[in-house]
């Protein structure tokens, strides 16, 4: 449980992130009582915040359109608290928290920036299985890259443990719900990467200006690299659905996808081989049809059929 200060920086950045709240969705994104969140809603219209509220099941909290946000005053020891929380809670992956962090650091008194430096030096902390491990301040370097608009030198180390340095013109940073993606130029190539940004080791500004015409969607970007990624097979399949239904069946970070009229979506899908694309695709429970390559239509019809024999045999066994 962070600081009451810490809760009401985090209050206002859910507030702000999106039109509406209801009081049970700011609960359990802040880990408190629908009591405490109603009464941190009381002391930001103290301070003077304008925070409109509707009554009933449908009804929430939201930040009147226009409204000047005034400054919320901290003391040394607040301040720190509110820092550790944003950090805590970016290294997650909450957007509007390392916003927040990112507006914050930049304000923050040199005494309490040095002992926010000495605080992420300290800790340690255990990911998850397959989670990678972010230092804070490596996370604020890069958010501080993608809003100043300058090219920087990149020092990056691929899964194959190769390290290289290249300029980069930073641009955005995604999260998927596991990792950290940082979207840039590579300035040699010319042309619009991801990086991991549990794997980038350092990045220097270079004192020249960034080149962002023709800046992708970073989402976009990110899904597709992550979908096709090293796969050796990539599969083509026809969804009878909408793009919405489509995204809800194969998430973007599985596969690539493609509206195809109104009611059908193509969506390209990469996996180890021909068997392991037919097994996931059976495993999404709903009709399909894979338009290439032959092989997977193959597997999957092979695998379909074994599925129905096997099923036949035992409805007709004798002790059915």
């Amino acid at each position: 449980m962070i600081a009451a200060s810490a809760r009401l920086l985090r209050l206002l950045s859910l507030l702000s992130s999106r039109p509406s709240w209801t009081c049970a969705e700011l609960a359990g994104r802040m880990e408190v009582t629908d009591r405490t969140v109603r009464r941190d809603v009381a002391r930001l219209r103290e301070l003077g915040y304008t925070v409109d509220s509707e009554a009933g099941p449908w009804g929430g909290y939201r930040l009147r359109a226009g409204a000047h946000l005034p400054p919320l005053i901290l003391d040394d020891e607040e301040a720190l608290a509110v820092a550790v929380g944003l950090s805590e809670a970016a290294l997650g992956g909450d957007q509007a928290a390392l916003s927040a962090m990112l507006k914050l650091r930049q304000v923050l008194p040199r005494r309490i920036a040095a002992r926010l430096g000495e605080l992420d030096e300290a800790f340690v902390r255990l990911p998850g299985t397959g989670t990678p491990q972010i230092r804070p301040g490596l996370l604020l370097e890069l958010a501080v890259a993608c809003r100043s608009g300058e090219r920087a030198r990149l020092s990056y180390t691929d899964g194959e443990g190769r390290t290289t340095v290249r300029d980069i013109d930073p641009y955005r940073l995604v999260h998927t719900g596991r990792r950290w993606y940082f979207v840039a130029r590579d300035v040699t190539r010319g042309q619009w990467r991801t990086f991991r940004a549990d794997r980038v080791d350092h990045l220097r500004p270079t004192g020249h200006p960034a080149d962002l015409t023709d800046a992708p969607d970073p989402a976009h970007l990110v899904s597709r690299n992550i979908a096709s990624g090293p796969y050796p097979l990539t599969a083509t399949i026809r969804l009878p659905v909408p793009l919405r239904e489509a995204l809800r069946l194969v998430p973007p970070t599985i596969g690539t996808h493609h509206p195809d009229g109104q009611d059908a979506t193509i969506v390209e899908i990469g996996g180890p081989d021909a068997d392991g694309l037919a097994r996931y695709l059976l495993g999404l429970g709903t009709p399909l049809r894979v338009l290439t390559p032959e092989t997977v239509r193959e597997a999957l019809v092979r695998r379909a059929r074994e599925l129905a024999e096997g099923n036949a045999r035992q409805a007709g066994s004798p002790s059915d």
